[in-house]
């Protein structure tokens, strides 16, 4: 029998400030602090604890949901506590787990650590906007603070499709409709579908999962509506790609050009652990849709995104090695941090020598 519940270890994560929890089969409860997993306690879960735990945790109609499927995704609420992204699974025949903590307080984007530009993406009547990064990036609350920003400062009506919800939003100056897939609707299509007949301002995307997805998404950018998605990907070049790579090759010449008209821009972005103090730091690509930028989406000239990018200062882009560079100069990050994130390593080198040359003064 288990000596703790879910609650216990998700009480013990927030208290000692981590992001995440991962319950396993054979091994300790696991936590995330500043992006580094560690034993949460000495104890070892054997399978049938783990298992335990994990459906003590749901509800009914979640189990039963669960059995069918064999995996979940969903939403969990602690009283004195706030909200967890639940994500459980099968591994080698064993239930296993990931709980993520999501804060109740939704950052500015400043605070997270992004700059004007992206601010002003969120002030544009219609087209598409691509926060884009892997799992554990910060997506989903660069997503949260867009939309807080929206709802603010805009208002109108703003339909949210996520998996789960996992960010609460107040109304502010107009109504946040947040639809949960599996809850409120059967897939993010069928949602997606519904916000352009429901008079939808501000349609937002949890995942861009599939061809229908994107397809519609690209549409409703196209016909008025601001939309807002996230992708796995990990920079703005790999990012257009994998939009286009979603569609049959003959139809592709016409989505590059629907997509050259109506993207805003494309977020990229990571988190990387702190050098200077605990924590962890943001790290980003930006890319604002000119013209230059729009002829090589509609030319599917890929490879040469980035180095419009680099000279795309002045109008708020720039590359993930600018932003690197920039860490690493000011000490936030460690030198085979950014060299495992960067497209240019001779670029890092010399902001490693110019840091290292700065120290010496």
């Amino acid at each position: 029998m288990a000596q703790h519940d879910l609650i216990d270890y998700l009480t013990l994560v927030c208290q000692f400030g981590g992001s995440d929890l991962h319950l396993s089969a054979e091994a300790p409860p696991m936590m995330r602090l500043n992006g580094i997993l560690q034993p949460l306690t000495d104890e070892v879960l054997d399978a049938e604890t783990c298992r335990e735990i994990i459906l003590g945790g749901l509800k009914e109609s979640q189990r039963s949901r669960l059995e069918q499927e064999w995996e979940l995704d969903f939403a969990i609420e602690v009283e004195n506590l706030g909200r967890f992204r639940g994500t459980v699974y099968y591994v080698t025949s064993h239930l296993e787990g990931s709980f993520r903590h999501v804060p109740e307080h939704i950052p500015d984007l400043a605070d997270l650590g992004h700059g004007p530009n992206v601010e002003r993406m969120c002030d544009r009547e219609h087209g598409l906007i691509l926060i884009a990064g892997t799992s554990g990036s910060g997506k989903t609350t660069t997503l949260a603070s867009m939309i807080q920003k929206v709802a603010r400062e805009r208002g109108g009506n703003i339909v949210s499709i996520e998996d789960p919800v996992e960010y609460v939003f107040k109304h502010h100056r107009g109504v946040v409709r947040q639809r949960q897939v599996g809850a409120d609707t059967q897939s993010f299509v069928h949602a997606l579908r519904s916000a352009l007949r429901a008079d939808a301002d501000v349609i937002v995307i949890g995942e861009m999962r599939d061809l229908e997805s994107i397809r519609i998404a690209i549409t409703a950018a196209e016909t008025g509506h601001l939309v807002i998605g996230t992708l796995h990907t990990t920079d703005a070049s790999t990012t257009v790609a994998r939009i286009l790579d979603a569609f049959p090759e003959e139809i592709q010449d016409y989505v590059s050009s629907q997509l050259a008209h109506s993207l805003i821009g494309v977020v990229c972005q990571h988190l990387i652990t702190r050098l200077d103090q605990p924590g962890r730091v943001l790290a980003t690509e930006v890319m604002t849709n000119n013209h230059g930028i729009s002829a090589c989406i509609r030319s599917r000239r890929f490879a040469q995104l980035p180095g419009l990018i680099q000279i795309g200062g002045n109008d708020g882009m720039h590359t993930i090695d600018d932003s690197l560079s920039h860490l690493l100069r000011h000490g936030f990050i460690s030198l085979e941090d950014a060299l495992a994130r960067c497209r240019d390593k001779n670029m890092i080198h010399q902001a490693n020598h110019q840091r290292q040359q700065a120290m010496r003064r």
